[in-house]
């Protein structure tokens, strides 16, 4: 299941405009770490604040560091983790 190129554009507007990031959508790669090296740099803070907009955009909870670490990993991971989400709630899940 490979997300729509609108979905991970989507993401990456939020990212842009929710964390106050300093760059434009256009320059987040889809493969790009959002934390650690290498990556945008996000700290434990825009981390929280990423999980109160996934959960208020998009209703997905994010319950523990465990689901958070594999989920806000990438744009690529969060836009899976909502196509996922969003098969599930249509099948009544």
């Amino acid at each position: 299941m490979n997300p729509p190129p609108e979905l991970k554009t989507q993401i990456k507007c939020f990212l842009v405009e929710d964390l106050m990031l300093q760059i434009t959508p256009q320059e987040i790669g889809d493969d790009q770490p959002l934390f650690g090296p290498g990556s945008l740099g996000l700290d434990s803070v825009d981390a929280l604040q990423l999980v109160v907009a996934l959960d208020k955009r998009y209703r997905i909870k994010i319950p523990d560091a465990v689901v958070a670490r594999k989920t806000l990993h990438t744009v690529t991971t969060i836009a899976a983790a909502i196509q996922a989400h969003q098969a599930g709630s249509k099948s009544g899940g």
